[in-house]
Order: structure tokens, then C-alpha cells, then sequence
């Protein structure tokens, strides 16, 4: 090992190829893709991909679907949870209208036991569902294999 440390040492060429791919890999694992699997009728989730984009900024991949429960099924989201997208970022699972800050707190905490958010249905005022300054409360869950607990509260 210490020998291919000598050489990096000694190239600075290498040294320089060396760290600009390490910083490439950086990269790439900070901005892992946000991937929203929605059905292609549904025009509130392009306005919550929006508000996603604008304050996480990041792109959000979207793929159109039409059977939203197989890929409900396919990543555990509840039914009782359930909405009309969901969103895969980092492994976790984000259904419904959750709003950015609750998904920056995941990823930044990153809960044991805790498989992703959710919004159940729509509610008014929730990010993608504004209406003339409407709004009613909603609650964040978690869900997991610890369950389900309400991870934040929205007024």
C-alpha cells in the first residue's frame, strides 16, 4: 500500500486523475436522482415536482405509470398512505404531497426503521395543492418496521 501512496507522491499527474475522479464519485452520490413514478392524467404531481426541484435543487425524474398501485405494492407504501405519486430518493419512499423539508430531515437524520414518508390523499394547501390560500392541516408520517408515527405536522 505504502508503495501506491510513493507513487502519487511522485506523479503528480496520477495524484490530480486520482482526485478528480474521487470528486466525480462525490458528486454523483450527493445528487443521487429523485425518481417520481406517477399516473400520466394527474397534473398536481408535476406542481409537487416542481416545489421538490425549487427547494431541494434537484432535477426530479419523472416516469408515467399506469398501474400506480403495482408500484405502490412494489415499495410498501400502506394503503391507508396512499396517494396519487410516489417518489424514490436515496432507497426511501416519498407518497403524496410531502413537503421538502420533511424529505431534507430525512435524508439528513436518516430515522432507523423508517422505509419513507407519506402525505395520505390531498390535501388542500399541501406543496402541489394550493388553492386561493386555502389550506387544511395534514401530517408527515413515517412508515417502516417500526411502524408508522407522525414525523411532522403542517398547518
Amino acid at each position: 500500500m505504502f508503495n501506491h501512496i510513493r507513487k502519487l507522491k511522485t506523479n503528480p499527474l496520477l495524484a490530480s486523475a486520482l482526485l478528480g475522479l474521487l470528486a466525480a464519485c462525490t458528486s454523483a452520490a450527493q445528487a443521487a436522482p429523485l425518481v417520481m413514478f406517477r399516473d400520466p392524467g394527474c397534473g398536481c404531481c408535476e406542481k409537487w415536482a416542481e416545489h421538490i426541484e425549487t427547494n431541494m435543487n434537484q432535477d426530479v425524474e419523472t416516469r408515467n405509470s399506469n398501474d400506480m398501485s403495482a408500484v405502490k405494492d412494489a415499495n410498501g407504501v400502506p394503503g391507508a398512505l396512499r396517494s396519487c405519486h410516489t417518489m424514490i430518493v436515496e432507497g426511501y419512499v416519498i407518497e403524496g404531497h410531502v413537503p421538502a423539508d420533511a424529505i431534507a430531515t430525512l435524508l439528513q437524520e436518516k430515522p432507523t426503521g423508517v422505509k419513507g414518508l407519506a402525505v395520505a390523499g390531498m390535501p388542500v394547501g399541501s406543496p402541489g395543492m394550493e388553492y386561493q390560500n386555502q389550506t387544511q392541516p395534514y401530517q408527515v408520517i413515517a412508515f417502516g418496521e417500526n411502524g408508522q408515527r407522525v414525523f411532522a405536522s403542517y398547518n
